[in-house]
């Protein structure tokens, strides 16, 4: 006997989901000064939920394998508005990310390039005999081309997590190690003559510092009194003073684990990060649960962005990691972030509420 359609629907992960969505609420909200106005972030924030939330319940419904039959269209969708915010987007801090939509906000192509490269580059290793290099050429152009789009604008973060998500779905399709490492090796000899200069003057920073502490050094350093300062028990919601006072630059997005640390303390942190180790799991389990390959690669490429943005973003956050604009998942403001991770939670669902369906 059937189950009921509820039955079939991952409750937890939407908890999840929602559980991480609200502490980014609150950290949003203090990260700017408890301004909770119509036109604050956090207002914005709550749209975006909303919005989400309506995008991540259409995509649970909606057949995930229809998205492997519209891939090609995907693609070139992608490609041309990352063509398009070349020519029309707006610059912030020397990067030109976002295409403005008037009092809507603005959009980042390349947020929501990084599901669609996943969907692209699944669906074609599913369709072709991957372990033939000709076919590994191939998949590797079809990733090249918006990465070199993203780098120009320039977005070192993003274009890092597409090549993340394109090495493990070459390493789940069976793509010996020895390869990818190879092609590691070969991509990190190129990093000098790519990269521009601000980006090596970070790796720099990274290094030292404090060689430059009210320069390049800034916000390394002031991350790092920030969340050490929190110490074990964290110095209570909006009682940060390095947040509170803005000594650390951007708090509400790329730098918002910094009030995380510093006003919920390492004891709070531990519990973010274990509602994120739970929700990696569930994406694996799935993975795992999937009635086809499209759906365990699916998975699998959603498992490795969330998991790229969440140790990128917290080991630059303590000083581990050089500085790179990559927000923290759900917590982090951000409309176009946002709404591309609430539609992977979709897809998610998607693929666990089909799977042990045959059609």
């Amino acid at each position: 006997m059937n189950k009921p359609w509820w039955h079939r629907i991952d409750v937890t992960l939407i908890v999840t989901t929602f559980t991480l969505s609200f502490i980014g609420l609150i950290m949003i909200y203090s990260a700017n000064g408890k301004d909770g106005g119509p036109s604050s972030e956090v207002s914005r924030q709550i749209l975006y939920i909303i919005v989400g939330t309506v995008i991540m319940l259409l995509f649970t419904a909606i057949d995930y394998e229809l998205w492997g039959r519209l891939y090609r269209h995907i693609y070139v969708i992608t490609i041309l508005l990352l063509i398009i915010v070349l020519f029309i987007g707006h610059t912030v801090q020397g990067a030109q990310r976002w295409i403005p939509l008037g009092p809507l906000g603005s959009f980042q192509p390349s947020e929501m390039a990084k599901l669609a490269m996943i969907i692209t580059v699944a669906r074609f290793l599913t369709l072709s005999d991957t372990l033939k290099p000709i076919n590994l050429l191939y998949a590797s152009l079809l990733i090249m081309l918006p990465w070199v789009l993203i780098l120009i604008q320039p977005d070192l973060g993003t274009a890092l997590v597409l090549v993340a998500i394109t090495l493990v779905l070459f390493f789940t399709v069976g793509v010996r190690p020895w390869i990818l490492l190879s092609a590691i090796v070969a991509g990190l000899s190129l990093g000098p003559f790519v990269l521009k200069e601000y980006q090596k003057e970070r790796l720099l920073m990274f290094i030292n510092p404090e060689g430059d502490p009210e320069g390049g050094g800034w916000n390394l350093i002031q991350a790092k009194i920030a969340v050490g300062s929190g110490k074990v028990a964290g110095k209570g919601i909006f009682l940060g003073t390095q947040n509170q006072l803005n000594f650390v630059p951007e708090h509400s997005t790329d730098f918002i684990f910094t009030v995380v640390g510093e006003e919920l303390g390492l004891t709070g942190a531990m519990g973010i990060l274990t509602l994120y180790l739970y929700l990696l799991w569930r994406g694996l389990s799935i993975a795992q649960a999937s009635r086809d390959s499209f759906g365990t690669l699916l998975a699998v490429g959603i498992v490795t962005m969330f998991s790229f943005h969440l140790f990128v973003n917290i080991g630059m956050n303590i000083g581990i990691l050089p500085v790179t604009g990559i927000p923290l998942p759900f917590i982090s403001y951000g409309g176009s972030s946002l709404l591309t991770n609430m539609m992977s939670i979709g897809i998610l669902g998607s693929i666990y509420f089909r799977r042990g369906k045959i059609f």
